[in-house]
């Protein structure tokens, strides 16, 4: 199964188009960290990170991951050893922070971008992740919490997602 990004308004999946949006700076080929730029390119996902204290675990066949409050996604380019891994908050690292008040995080899925040997500055934290309004992300792909649940009854950890 995959995931394609079509445009900046449209993700498909199977026989599903959902409406979704994408970095602010739209989509790019040659991503820069803190660019509010969607890395084209072919990619597979992670596991589900979800809230436990605002959703139920959701119907799905990815591997599901409590989101606690000390989980970050480190976005520090100079940490050679975290950049763009998940991590426990610490003053000493540099993170954008799971467990939000805001519900964007209630649900998410890293992709894979500059995932294995993270390059520098390439980018990182680019997540497939909740919106209400459909306002530009800064780099992530948002859909609505229905549209989300219906993509994890669909998906598994063999799906890739292909940002074109």
């Amino acid at each position: 199964m995959t995931i394609y990004l079509k445009n900046k308004h449209t993700l498909e999946v199977d026989d599903f188009i959902f409406r979704c949006s994408i970095g602010k700076n739209g989509k790019s080929k040659k991503k820069r960290e803190g660019d509010k730029k969607t890395p084209i390119g072919y990619y597979t996902i992670e596991n589900l990170y979800y809230r436990s204290d605002r959703i139920k675990k959701p119907s799905t066949n990815l591997k599901c991951i409590k989101i606690k409050k000390d989980m970050g996604w480190c976005d520090d380019p100079f940490n050679n050893k975290k950049y763009n891994k998940l991590v426990s908050i610490n003053k000493r690292i540099k993170c954008e922070k799971l467990y939000r008040k805001d519900h964007s995080y209630d649900l998410l899925i890293p992709i894979k971008y500059n995932f294995l040997k993270p390059i520098k500055f390439k980018g990182s934290c680019i997540f497939i992740h909740l919106t209400n309004n459909y306002k530009p992300t800064a780099g992530c792909i948002a859909l609505k919490k229905s549209d989300f649940l219906i993509m994890l009854k669909l998906i598994n950890k063999k799906t890739k997602i292909k940002i074109i």
